[in-house]
């Protein structure tokens, strides 16, 4: 299993292959067809990332010290978006998660590419994933 670090190298390398913004976004849509879709029972007001113009919903599950993550979303850019997130951050531990610098969205040029809302919503995204892997370490914690 790569490192969170890898995987952001390795998707900084995949963007570095295309030209133009409307290649990459291209890239992004096609990943978010390839997103790990949330089961249709947990698209619920708990899991709706807050901060999004487009419904988000991400599920996490702890399975062997790792964090499993679904998702969903009704924009295609946002559905991408968060399939890159995802990427990076299922099957790791909750403490890498929350350590995580995720760089590769500067590398990549994506926060600079995205509208203010989107943006934002890209941030409640990240704050959400990261909320699931404190709670995750929290109930680690308690139990070791």
């Amino acid at each position: 299993m790569m490192n969170i670090l890898g995987i952001e190298e390795e998707i900084t390398e995949e963007f570095s292959m295309f030209e133009s913004w409307m290649e990459k976004y291209g890239f992004i849509i096609d990943l978010g067809k390839e997103l790990p879709l949330i089961d249709q029972s947990n698209k619920t007001k708990q899991n709706l990332i807050t901060g999004c113009q487009s419904q988000v919903w991400v599920h996490a599950e702890y399975l062997n010290g790792k964090i499993v993550f679904t998702a969903d979303s009704d924009a295609i850019i946002t559905k991408g978006i968060i399939a890159l997130l995802i990427r990076v951050l299922n099957n790791q531990a909750p403490k890498d998660i929350i350590e995580a610098k995720l760089d590769f969205i500067n590398n990549i040029g994506l926060k600079s590419h995205l509208s203010p809302t989107r943006a934002n919503g890209l941030l409640g995204m990240i704050k959400q994933l990261k909320s699931y892997a404190l709670v995750f370490s929290l109930k680690e914690n308690k139990t070791t």
